[in-house]
């Protein structure tokens, strides 16, 4: 019965947010595998099925993700040493080459910093002792005398240390004296002092070698910041071309073979929209693949298929996971009161129409915007025009009360938009009791499109059940809590609760599982609600926050005519951008947990499709 209703489901058209998939099954001969598998490259729509075999270990395959992972990080490191590289690739050398001597170059140059620490640190030794010839001290050996090197500290110094044992002050640096003793070998000597061995080096000598290796690591980044600013587009084309070959590679692994090792197996799927055109193309190859509809556990890969508005919003559920193949995609159902939610915790108009200022300039400044790019730049324009409106429900523009201006146009809108704190308190529950029966709603048609009628009454019971107690407790006139007509519709959804939760299971189970989704509703419908409050909160703190920098801007501005403006706006723009980071974080991470959590939650969710990611060149 549950295979019927799927492929009833799917023949209809499946979800129309999720991409219809085709299965298709492709038999090669052995010979013309490896053509096949570029012109399916080439076509650039087909997801190939991995199989257990495409995770055995390949040394080939390491040696290329290897490698991919060295180019990504030369790319990354020349990227600190860049200020602005060409897009043109230098066709006399090839990446290749480019990583060999960019590997060459900075092997060289963490060999010569290593030396030149050492040497600094040699420098920093000999210096206080100041132009000491090491031969010195063989010569005073040849004439039987020893000389020796002391620290003390500046206060320690004994000058009777001068007559007795020939004690010369060479330096005295941060309260610490330098000094050698020219004494005959068998005499004691008993300082309170710090002897050393000196280096037999000349600071000369060392100051000379240490310029010398200064010299020649400022030669080698020259060269490197010189790679860095022409063959970055060498590195990027050579890194495509070995990521091609690692996808190529993986397709390798995942295929079957058959008839010994003659047959090539290989399966995969593609949107139902391409798989016409790819059929014309097969019909005039020499393959043999059949091409079928998905079945019931099946793991078909997941092209989210939402348009204009929903479609921006896809980024954000991505976040999340992907939903199942036979599951409805929530991105469409959650974006209104993701966008609502961002407002609200925003709240300011300000900040609202600085954020689409900001969005729409970039758009139409930007150069070369990534197809990613544009339509998170839309999404930020929408979630811009939505804190404008909901900032009007306060009256707060950066900080500042607009409805405390007396003119008739703010005084009437005032008059229809103003919500105190305890309105949008109100407003925050509402909101939260809309959005979590939606979400039941939800479960309601996920239920039925995925298992059929009788695996949605459970749910659809608590849905009417929940609604009307809610409408009853928000609109008294419509009739009391508990009345005939409550009972009666609680009555009949506690049937279902408790003996039809579980369709295919007995009586007695669904006995039980009644008493446990109670307990689970009771617990958790109260928490749920209560989250939302966080919509009012945030508003609130945000709001509060704009105020006091507002506060700091006049209040700690000199009185002066020049500086007094320049400190205000200072203040008033570090104040407000500080604000404007914290609270659009929040804004973000807020309305992401109340639509993972309670909507997702709520509208039975199970998630855990795997990304449509077709087999083609990477470009």
């Amino acid at each position: 019965e549950d295979f019927e209703i799927y492929t009833r489901k799917k023949k209809k058209g499946g979800n129309v947010m999720i991409s219809k998939m085709k299965k298709l099954t492709f038999l090669v001969y052995h010979k013309e595998y490896d053509t096949f598998l570029k012109s399916i490259r080439d076509a650039g729509v087909v997801h190939v099925e991995e199989l257990d075999s495409g995770s055995v270990e390949s040394p080939e395959l390491e040696e290329k993700l290897l490698l991919a992972k060295r180019i990504e990080e030369a790319i990354a490191r020349l990227n600190r040493y860049k200020l602005g590289d060409s897009e043109e690739i230098d066709s006399s050398v090839t990446g290749e080459v480019v990583l060999e001597r960019l590997e060459k170059l900075e092997k060289e140059l963490n060999k010569y910093k290593n030396e030149e620490q050492n040497i600094s640190r040699l420098v920093e030794t000999l210096t206080p002792w100041g132009s000491f010839n090491p031969d010195v001290s063989k010569q005073l050996s040849q004439a039987n005398l020893v000389m020796n090197f002391y620290i003390c500290g500046e206060s320690n110094f004994n000058k009777e240390w001068i007559e007795e044992y020939n004690a010369v002050k060479i330096s005295t640096q941060t309260a610490r004296t330098h000094f050698v003793t020219i004494t005959h070998p068998d005499q004691p000597l008993e300082l309170n002092a710090e002897q050393i061995k000196l280096p037999p080096f000349e600071l000369a000598e060392v100051r000379d070698s240490h310029a010398k290796l200064v010299t020649r690591i400022e030669g080698i980044e020259g060269e490197i910041q010189k790679i860095a600013q022409s063959q970055i587009p060498n590195l990027k084309a050579y890194l495509k071309d070995i990521q091609s070959n690692i996808e190529y590679s993986k397709v390798l692994l995942s295929t079957e073979s058959s008839v010994e090792n003659k047959l090539m197996i290989l399966r995969g799927w593609i949107p139902a929209n391409d798989s016409e055109q790819l059929v014309e193309e097969l019909n005039q190859s020499n393959a043999y693949y059949e091409i079928d509809d998905p079945q019931p556990g099946d793991d078909v890969p997941i092209q989210l298929a939402n348009k204009g508005f929903f479609a921006w919003f896809e980024p954000i559920a991505k976040l999340y996971m992907l939903p199942k193949y036979n599951e409805i995609d929530l991105t469409p159902y959650f974006a209104p009161f993701f966008m609502i939610f961002f407002g609200l915790c925003l709240g300011d108009s300000g900040y609202g129409v600085f954020l689409l200022l900001i969005a729409t300039i970039y758009k139409l400044v930007a150069k070369n915007m990534s197809k990613t790019m544009r339509p998170i730049m839309s999404l930020v324009q929408l979630l811009g025009a939505s804190t404008f409106f909901c900032g009007l429900l306060t009256g707060s523009f950066f900080g500042f009360d607009v409805y405390s201006i007396d003119y008739p146009f703010i005084v009437k809108l005032k008059s229809l938009a103003f919500f105190d704190n305890n309105q949008m308190f109100t407003l925050a529950l509402v909101l939260g009791v809309i959005q979590v029966l939606f979400g039941m709603a939800m479960k309601v048609a996920n239920q039925y499109v995925q298992f059929g009628i009788k695996h949605a009454l459970e749910p659809l019971a608590w849905l009417v059940m929940l609604t009307y107690t809610f409408l009853l407790f928000g609109f008294p006139s419509l009739g009391a809590i508990g009345s005939t007509p409550h009972l009666v519709v609680c009555g009949i959804s506690a049937l279902f609760v408790f003996f039809y939760n579980s369709p295919d299971s007995n009586i007695f189970i669904n006995f039980g599982l009644g008493f446990w989704n109670i307990y689970n509703m009771a617990t958790g419908l109260l928490g749920d609600i209560l989250s939302y409050v966080r919509l009012f909160a945030l508003g609130l703190s945000g709001g509060i926050l704009a105020n006091v920098f507002n506060s700091l801007a006049t209040g700690m501005s000199p009185d002066n005519m020049i500086l007094g403006p320049i400190v205000m706006v200072i203040i008033f723009v570090l104040g407000h951008g500080i604000n404007i980071f914290m609270n659009v974080l929040g804004a973000m991470v807020h309305p992401m947990r109340l639509t993972f959590v309670e909507f997702f939650n709520n509208a039975g969710f199970e998630g855990g499709g795997k990304e449509y990611n077709p087999f083609r060149k990477i470009n």
